[in-house]
């Protein structure tokens, strides 16, 4: 392995809009950061989203165009990406040219995934899925499928039952059940594409994942959820034995009780809408239900894992004379508030990419692709780290 380019000490920060809270200040006062430049719409803008956050004079507002970042580029510096996920690709194409690393957190479109060949060959990182969903749901996953792996054996065949769910909801529920803590038009577009999954040991497609939502008890509480994307490739991503059959593995969105009823009349849209369509309906949404400097938001992020020994292990030992448990069950409960500072989704995001960040800047992470931390020994760290930083979860095994 080549080692990466070292890091320059200098961080872009593109973007600063509803996901952009606490970690910037993080790498504002960070030791190994030289030089924070924010950019924005206009330089205003930037200024503003600085001052919002308190971190005036504490780091640059620049007025962002990709001829203008490319410019100030310089090697081993490193770009974050806030921006939707359709401009990230010219965004690292631009990287690559100036040899500096690049970071977000959305998931790894194929665009983005053609360039890590170029990336890495010029010992740079990419790194990607460093939020919350995705980001600390791929920690939490990492760590339960280890400690299931602790107590079960990894050689010993078992089926299991996976469950992420993550949703951004109003702390104080409305009548909406909801509200925007993205574009309303990114969200309506998710709810339009297919999500695939396994139920019953069998993968599953739903057309409409909306028509799948079913209710969701967390510590006595009732959400409802559904599938989104596509889960089946997470069951490699999370490293989970060969020998162990899904019986349910699930990625998907959580809402609040009653969210489907108050969303009846944006899924009759949905049904029939085209673009030019939806595009209206999420500016129509966004003027009846704008979010407020006054409102509060909440962050659930549940990851459960239950495994079921079936037998003898691989050498054909019973679990009992391995001193292995013949089932466990663990889960990762992540619920927070927003407060005037910032945003419970702002909080999540900005603080798990910034910690990405720092690792850039250390060194430690390797040039190519990473989605958050790959490996169950780096989710542990990052998780503890995330810890200290007041970032609160419980872990509850049984």
């Amino acid at each position: 392995m080549t080692d990466t380019v070292p890091a320059s000490g200098t961080v872009h920060w593109i973007g600063a809009g509803l996901s952009t809270g606490g970690g910037l200040g993080a790498l504002c006062d960070s030791d190994t950061v030289r030089q924070v430049l924010v950019w924005h719409r206009t330089e205003d803008r930037a200024a503003e989203a600085l001052a919002r956050l308190g971190l005036t004079g504490r780091a640059e507002p620049r007025a962002y165009t990709l001829s203008t970042l490319t410019a100030e580029l310089a090697p081993g510096d490193i770009v974050v990406s806030m921006l939707p996920a359709p401009e990230h690709a010219p965004l690292l194409a631009a990287c690559v040219r100036g040899g500096a690393h690049f970071a977000c957190s959305s998931y790894v479109s194929e665009a983005v995934l053609e360039q890590v060949p170029a990336a890495e060959a010029a010992s740079l990182v990419v790194l990607t899925e460093c939020g919350l969903d995705p980001g600390i749901d791929h920690l939490f996953a990492h760590s339960l499928v280890t400690r299931a792996e602790q107590a079960i054996g990894a050689a010993t065949p078992a089926s299991y039952r996976l469950t992420s769910y993550c949703g951004g909801i109003p702390a104080v529920p409305n009548d909406f059940r909801y509200r925007f803590s993205w574009a309303p038009a990114g969200v309506l577009n998710a709810l339009r594409s297919p999500a695939r999954y396994i139920e019953d040991g069998a993968e599953t497609v739903a057309e409409r994942p909306w028509e799948v939502t079913r209710p969701h008890g967390i510590d006595g509480e009732t959400f409802e959820v559904y599938p989104n994307r596509d889960s089946v490739p997470f069951v490699e991503q999370y490293e989970l034995p060969k020998v162990w059959q899904p019986l349910t593995f699930v990625r998907g969105t959580l809402r609040l009780d009653g969210w489907s009823s108050a969303w009846d009349s944006v899924f009759e849209e949905l049904k029939g809408g085209d673009d030019e369509r939806i595009g209206a309906l999420a500016r129509e949404l966004a003027a009846r239900y704008p979010t407020t400097d006054a409102d509060r938001d909440r962050v659930v992020l549940a990851v459960s894992l239950e495994v079921d020994a079936d037998g003898d292990d691989a050498d054909g030992k019973a679990e009992a004379d391995e001193g292995r448990r013949r089932n466990w069950s663990g889960r990762y409960l992540l619920d927070l508030e927003g407060d005037a500072a910032e945003s419970a989704m702002a909080r999540c995001v900005s603080r798990t990419l910034a910690l990405g960040v720092r690792h850039i800047l250390d060194g430690s992470l390797p040039p190519g692709l990473s989605r958050a931390a790959e490996t169950a020994r780096r989710s542990e760290e990052w998780l503890d780290e995330l810890g200290r930083e007041g970032l609160e979860f419980r872990l509850t095994v049984d």
